[in-house]
């Protein structure tokens, strides 16, 4: 028996303490920065997902991504751009599109410019803070060198520079090949990198894209949570952008056409996502988002669904600029929680910021707000009451609270631009489907002052801004 059984107690301590110290320390460090994996849906619908009225409604069950809504946030009234460049820019930067397209002389940048290299980006931003960045699919902000993601912020890319209509060029039996265009593909790249071209972009490749871009993404995630790094796993799916090819796997499955083959796909996919985080016992420090870049496609071949929703992607009405947004974070963000408080797409940038420690540049306007508390159950109601609206450079109208003034419409067989000759103004919980203008405004014409504040503000800052220069 040992005459000293204290001293060998508190040896057996300190032992204990530095083998494990510095693993809590490590533990404690990496719960400070939570992982973030942030799916992003191309021409996506309000109403595809069963939470949202579709799933089965659209023939295809999604209880994968309805367990997000169960788990953590469903927003009901979160906005997006009109179109894929304009959102994805504002994603990026938190800024509207306007503002990366605004020379610091001379006109607007063209609606498909992208991003200039001087904008910070959301990969950027993280990456600053330590985080490892890696994305997986479609970019559509640059195509030149310089201007890929890995010149942008990410460590590693995989997908595609554009958009998926390109797919249809090389299997049509009319492409002429002295026309100067080259078939897009499939491309990759390490961080500063140039990127290396890989398989031509046709619909046998288009059909088993997405199902790459997830096999990549978790590789991704097994990687750096081994090396206990945290990670911004950015998913901006193909689908479903047309043409809508479904992964051989899936192809008839639902007997409800290739839409809804589609759809249970990427349930299947957001599910090993989802697994995967859960299984490497990161469930309560990774923020997962779901969401898209606007709504369904406006083509008469299109097959998508907005809901209750007005329109379709780019025009001003609720079924372009309204779809779906999920976000869990276990322990963070309280369960089962709906909200029709307005927020933007903007605000993704400032609140991840915000959870995650990293800086807003200041030389700059950023546009999105933090919406932490709001999501985190603090506050009762959005950090933000208002949007702007914009197709590509004109500034077609704002949504204030439940109101909406639009300044110019636009024809939905034609796409042409009507100006109005006084605005159309909605109340969107009265009339959500924006059938009839002025219905309910005559008794609340109050209605115009804050309306049209939002836009004289904007505009002032609008003229106040310097402008996004080329590099």
């Amino acid at each position: 028996m040992h005459k000293h059984p204290n001293k060998l107690i508190n040896l057996i301590l300190a032992l204990v303490v530095l083998i494990i110290g510095p693993m809590a320390m490590a533990s404690s460090s990496q719960d400070d920065k939570p992982n973030i994996v942030l799916v992003v849906m191309d021409n996506f619908g309000y109403g595809e997902i069963g939470v949202y009225g579709g799933g089965v409604l659209r023939g295809a069950a999604t209880p994968n991504i309805d367990s997000i809504a169960s788990e953590g946030f469903q927003l009901t009234n979160f906005n997006v751009e009109a179109e894929c460049v304009p959102s994805r820019s504002a994603l990026m930067t938190g800024r509207y599109g306007i503002r990366t397209r605004q020379r610091p002389d001379g006109p607007p940048r063209g609606i498909w410019y992208g991003l200039t290299p001087w904008e910070i980006t959301l990969a950027e931003m993280l990456s600053d803070t330590g985080y490892a960045t890696g994305m997986f699919g479609k970019w559509h902000l640059g195509d030149a060198e310089g201007r890929y993601p890995t010149d942008q912020g990410f460590d590693e890319w995989y997908g595609i520079p554009n958009s998926s209509d390109q797919a249809f060029w090389p299997d049509s039996d009319s492409f002429q090949k002295d026309a100067g265009v080259e078939f897009t593909r499939v491309m990759t790249s390490q961080r500063n990198q140039k990127p290396t071209k890989l398989e031509v972009y046709g619909r046998a490749k288009r059909a088993t894209i997405d199902r790459e871009i997830t096999d990549r993404a978790l590789d991704f995630i097994q990687r750096k949570a081994k090396a206990k790094q945290p990670f911004f796993a950015y998913l901006p799916y193909t689908q479903t952008h047309e043409p809508v090819d479904a992964h051989p796997n899936f192809k008839g499955t639902t007997g409800n056409g290739s839409f809804a083959d589609v759809l249970a796909q990427t349930d299947a996919y957001v599910g090993e996502l989802l697994a995967v985080v859960d299984n490497l016992g990161l469930r309560h420090n990774t923020i997962f988002i779901f969401t898209s870049d606007n709504g369904r496609e406006g083509v008469k071949r299109s097959f998508g669904f907005t809901g209750p929703w007005r329109g379709s992607m780019f025009s001003p009405y609720e079924g372009s600029l309204r779809v779906p947004f999920l976000i869990r974070y276990p322990g963070k963000i309280p369960v089962q929680q709906v909200s029709n408080d307005i927020v933007h797409l903007v605000d993704i940038f400032p609140t991840l910021a915000s959870l995650a420690g990293g800086a807003i540049p200041k030389d700059r306007v950023l546009d999105g707000v933090d919406q932490t508390d709001f999501l985190m159950g603090r506050v009762p109601k959005s950090a933000r009451e208002s949007v702007l609206i914009y197709i590509g450079n004109e500034l077609f109208g704002v949504k204030w609270r439940n109101w909406k003034m639009l300044l110019k419409e636009i024809d939905p067989d034609s796409y042409a631009i009507q100006n109005m000759a006084y605005p159309s103004i909605y109340n969107l919980v009265a009339d959500p489907k924006e059938e009839e203008p002025e219905k309910f405004y005559l008794d609340d014409t109050w209605a115009e002052t804050p309306l049209w504040q939002v836009i004289e503000d904007h505009e002032v800052s609008i003229e106040q801004d310097s402008g996004a220069p080329e590099t």
